[in-house]
């Protein structure tokens, strides 16, 4: 933009991580605060190694009670997987939709889908806070990434509900992602962004594969959210500032803040 050197990010150098095909929400968001956002994905979606699980949830929608939803890569996957098989993602009409994020409920509204339920914090656990009188007799299909934390269904279970949970995707590092990074850091790097925790242990994995000290020294970490915090923190990254709310709108609010101080 024309007056980039007065916008709150002039000439900062911010790296995303995200995924390749879902970088430029970030990325455009930052490019128009003035920043020159540097892109290394680290996530690279690919299905399931067994599809049998998540085939056979598609197969019987109709005997579900809840589905929950914790990504727009989850809804995007079972979209594909259903039109691959022949199959239509219509949900059983008395069955309830809890969306993990306004982004996943704008994807799912966006392929015909109602949408029942978004929890406030737009984080996982804040979906099991819920009253307990929900769930006692309830199947509910969870469908998500691979090697996903247990919360959900844990309490879910806790608390009386039937939960079926199945692979919808896996997250994989990109092959060339350890050399993107090691391009990215011949210049200097004002802050990192990290919208999930997968971002930030497949980053620190493509930085042992080039020889990168991880945490990275003298970089900001800026977190999506307290999940996507917490993970940091176990890598002895904590953030220097959390998005809130826990979405991409938030999370360029955070970067921009953090420049203000």
């Amino acid at each position: 933009m024309s007056d980039s050197v007065s916008s709150p990010l002039a000439n900062r150098r911010i790296l995303v991580t995200r995924a390749a095909h879902q970088a430029s929400k970030l990325s455009e968001g930052l490019r128009a605060l003035g920043a020159d956002p540097v892109e290394v994905p680290v996530l690279e979606i690919r299905p399931p190694e067994d599809l049998r699980p998540l085939d056979r949830a598609l197969g019987a929608l109709a005997s579900y009670d809840w589905f929950i939803f914790t990504s727009v890569n989850t809804v995007q996957a079972l979209l594909d997987r259903a039109k691959a098989l022949h199959l239509s993602l219509a949900l059983p009409p008395q069955a309830k939709v809890a969306a993990i994020g306004s982004s996943t409920a704008a994807t799912l509204r966006d392929a015909g889908l109602k949408v029942d339920f978004i929890p406030v914090n737009y984080v996982a656990e804040s979906l099991v806070s819920n009253p307990k009188s929900y769930w006692p007799g309830q199947r509910v299909l969870l469908a998500r990434a691979s090697l996903a934390r247990d919360i959900i269904p844990d309490a879910l279970r806790a608390a009386g509900a039937t939960v079926d949970v199945v692979d919808a995707y896996r997250n994989v590092l990109p092959d060339d992602a350890p050399e993107k990074l090691r391009i990215a850091l011949a210049g200097k790097l004002d802050a990192a962004t990290f919208t999930s925790s997968s971002s930030v242990t497949h980053l620190a994995e493509a930085a042992t594969q080039a020889g990168i000290s991880f945490p990275i020294p003298a970089i900001p970490a800026i977190s999506i959210g307290p999940i996507t915090t917490q993970t940091l923190r176990e890598h002895n990254w904590p953030p220097t500032a959390e998005a809130n709310p826990h979405d991409i709108p938030g999370l360029i609010a955070a970067v921009a803040e953090f420049f203000f101080r």
